[in-house]
Parts: C-alpha cells; structure tokens; sequence
C-alpha cells in the first residue's frame, strides 16, 4: 500500500508547475516545446491555443459559445489529429464570425 501512496504522489508532482506534464509559467520555454514538436503536432497546437484565446475572450465578456460550435467540437479528443486541426480551425472561424455579427468588440479580429 505504501508502494501505491508514493507513486501516486510521484505522478501528481508530475503534473505540478515544473513538472514534467505540469504547466509552463515561461513563455520561451512554451516555445520551446512547441517547437520541437513534429508539424502536424505543432499545428494542432497552435489551432489548440487559438481556440482556447477566443473561448476565453467568451468567457471574459460572459457570452456563451454558439451551440453550432459546442456541437462541431464535440468528439474532438477521438478524432485523428489532421481532422482536429481542421475542426479547430472551423471552430475558431464561427467563433469570429459570430463576434462579428454581434457586433463586439473589433480588437478581437484577426
């Protein structure tokens, strides 16, 4: 049973500010990694973290995400990574697209 505890506690430590899966506070280190990523990865990542901005810029003004894009998102984990990429591109468009018929603010257009 000890066995288990410190193992457990091993893997939660690695999912800690400075872990080996835990977040990354350092922005150049962020780049870093995703950088060395192969390209398929390395795209997925930044449509993953584009997404993840406008899903936050929602979040800030307390507007809710169109069901259209709750629905197309839907599944994504299990999707291979080329079709992720694409949905996530798809995702992030509506989203835009959305702010812009709803006339919020223009400094979130790209």
């Amino acid at each position: 049973m000890l066995k288990d505890e410190r193992r457990r506690g091993e893997m939660a430590h690695k999912f800690e500010v400075g872990g080996e899966l835990g977040p990354i506070v350092d922005r150049n280190e962020y780049e870093q990694r995703i950088e060395a990523l192969p390209p398929e990865e390395k795209e997925l990542a930044h449509q993953s973290a584009r997404f993840a901005d406008i899903c936050r810029y929602f979040a800030d003004k307390k507007m809710d995400i169109p069901r259209q894009v709750l629905d197309l998102i839907e599944g994504l984990s299990r999707s291979p990574v080329r079709d992720r990429i694409r949905i996530l591109t798809d995702a992030s468009q509506r989203l835009m697209e959305y702010l812009n018929d709803v006339g919020e603010d223009p400094q979130i257009r790209q």
